[in-house]
């Protein structure tokens, strides 16, 4: 692993575990934010997933802390860092639709200082991003698949030309 890896993970997924902690601690009074979200979207993910989804927004944001909270630890510790930096890019967008609503906001400072948070966690969303799709310099899916697609078009065509080759061979010796 890189110095870069080894300081930038813990750096990025600090921010998690304390905010999950801080979740956990505080989640009735987070739940009283995150009810105008859950109380639209839970339903909808229901119905589109069939899952059993609780309805209660307090059990929700606690759900939402321990996964922050375990996937932090995960990233800030190296444990399947793209496993973990996934999750916490998705428990990224509720906590930042259900925290950080600015175009509600009345008051103009308000609408400042939840702006900035809304951008800090969408930068925050761009970092997971690339810490979800870091193979650490192994290589990933994508070239395996392109190197197998390659190795078989190249074992085609030989075989290929072998096979033309023992027809020839075959064809000379009828006639």
């Amino acid at each position: 692993m890189t110095v870069s890896r080894l300081l930038a993970r813990p750096m990025l997924a600090s921010m998690f575990v304390v905010g999950g902690v801080n979740a956990l601690r505080n989640a009735p009074a987070l739940a009283a934010k995150a009810q105008p979200v859950t109380d639209r979207l839970v339903p909808q993910v229901k119905k589109a997933t069939g899952l059993p989804i609780p309805e209660d927004p307090t059990t929700l944001v606690r759900i939402n802390a321990a996964a922050q909270l375990l996937a932090g630890a995960a990233l800030a510790t190296g444990r399947v860092p793209r496993l973990s930096a996934f999750v916490l890019a998705a428990s990224l967008l509720p906590t930042t639709a259900a925290g950080h609503r600015f175009w509600e906001a009345d008051d103009a400072q308000t609408k400042t200082q939840q702006q900035l948070h809304f951008f800090k966690n969408v930068s925050m969303l761009g970092g997971l991003l690339i810490a979800a799709g870091d193979t650490d310099g192994k290589p990933g899916v994508a070239w395996r698949a392109r190197r197998a697609a390659g190795d078989a078009k190249r074992e085609a065509k030989h075989l290929a030309k072998s096979a033309r080759r023992e027809a020839k061979l075959a064809k000379a010796q009828l006639t």
